[in-house]
């Protein structure tokens, strides 16, 4: 039987005090583990207490920040699990060299321990990739998460794979092979995390939605924020402070308003209407121009108007005794002239966007005025500021250009007319 020099004395020694040998080989073998775990435990010292710490220092004086991400998630520390295991593995065949299948038993265990080790490495690299994508400004509003989630899904099951095939010793094509048969099953287990990962992919491609966008789903009741796009679902934090989850996929097979090109270019759509009481709207007579006239956004718009009405009913001749000859100006086109000039003196409008006053289709509820402008301001809070001053305003005028607003009878109304 052939030994090394410290199994050999460790044999001679235990012969001599009168043991069997089949007892001294016994002990030799105990004597060899805890030699193998004084070694492991000599190793693993060396590589966290030393050589971490060199790595610490030297990560801590550089000046890129790269490095101190792989310090912070720990990817150092764990690679320095491998240390050990390696010394054990090239020790056990000069500890054990005549128990040949303890050996490649023992090996096995080490082989599969170094693999869970790199994969766990490999994880937190991964992780400390994404932490530093998700802080660089060239990657942002990139689902770099899902990317990350799909290649550790690779990794794992990589990793799995080399693990069966050491424990069983086949190769990986082979155990490949084997899952290959089960492909319809893992699709089916895995069919939100392949949808998710072709949707992160279209949306990455065609920048549909970024961490931060403003996006609104009615469907899933999400309106708000995006927090996170992962690989499965996108978290979107609601105005109410509430957080929708809702399917990565979703983003693709079903419609969502994205509002990044409101806030790029800094304004935000106003969009409201007043019903005006169809039985107010009429021509405006001498009189009623006179006292127009006075009002200053529409004065100048009066007179010009007046000087092209005035020729057109000359040309044609037209019987100026009757309003509805010839061509007449009206209290309700002059409010409309009115609320321009007002959207255009109002300094919280965008200058150079849309801007309009325009009737919409009468309704029993009167003819709808529509304010259509967008605010200077996307701020919520000053956003509706803004809206609503404009609409107290406007509200407020309608009365001075004799018309009124269309408004339902309530109760109220009905009780005060059968009172009088």
């Amino acid at each position: 039987m052939k030994k090394n020099n410290i199994s050999h004395w460790a044999i001679n020694g235990l012969r001599d005090q009168g043991l069997s040998e089949a007892s001294a080989e016994a002990i030799t073998v105990a004597i060899d583990a805890v030699i193998v775990i004084a070694i492991s435990l000599l190793a693993d010292f060396i590589a966290r207490k030393i050589i971490l710490r060199i790595v610490s220092r030297y990560v801590k004086r550089s000046k890129n920040n790269y490095d101190d991400v792989l310090l912070e998630k720990r990817v150092f520390k764990s690679l320095a699990h491998l240390l050990p295991a390696i010394v054990i593995y090239y020790s056990l065949p000069w500890l054990f060299d005549d128990l040949s299948t303890t050996v490649l038993l023992l090996q096995k265990l080490v082989v599969v321990y170094g693999l869970i080790v790199v994969i766990g490495v490999v994880h937190k690299f991964l992780k400390a990739l994404e932490h530093m994508a998700l802080t660089s400004k060239s990657f942002e509003g990139k689902p770099i998460s899902s990317y990350i989630q799909v290649i550790l899904i690779v990794v794992y099951i990589a990793g799995g794979v080399f693990i069966i095939s050491t424990v069983l010793d086949k190769s990986a094509v082979a155990i490949l092979t084997t899952f290959g048969a089960a492909t319809a099953v893992i699709l089916l287990i895995f069919r939100d995390t392949l949808l998710g990962l072709v949707a992160s992919i279209q949306i990455a491609g065609n920048d549909m939605v970024r961490i931060g966008d403003w996006v609104s789903m009615p469907k899933y009741g999400a309106d708000g924020d995006v927090l996170e796009i992962n690989l499965t679902t996108v978290k979107v934090r609601n105005w109410d402070k509430t957080i929708s989850t809702v399917p990565t996929y979703a983003f693709i097979s079903d419609s969502f308003v994205n509002w990044r090109g409101m806030t790029n270019l800094g304004v935000r759509r106003i969009k409201r209407s007043i019903n005006i009481d169809l039985q107010t709207v009429k021509f405006i007579s001498p009189e009623m121009r006179e006292h127009f006239l006075k009002f200053e956004r529409v004065s100048g718009f009066i007179k010009e108007r007046q000087k092209e009405i005035d020729q057109y009913n000359a040309d044609t001749n037209s019987d100026k005794s009757i309003y509805l000859n010839g061509r007449q100006m009206t209290n309700l086109g002059l409010f409309r002239r009115y609320a321009e000039a007002y959207l255009n003196e109002h300094p919280k409008i965008a200058k150079g966007e849309t801007l309009m006053v325009r009737q919409l289709q009468p309704t029993e509820m009167g003819v709808p005025l529509e304010i259509y402008c967008f605010s200077a301001d996307i701020e919520w809070l000053k956003y509706e500021g803004i809206q609503s001053d404009i609409m107290d305003h406007l509200l407020s005028a309608v009365s001075y250009f004799d018309l009124a607003v269309f408004q339902r009878p309530s109760g109220n109304n009905f009780s005060t007319t059968s009172k009088d």
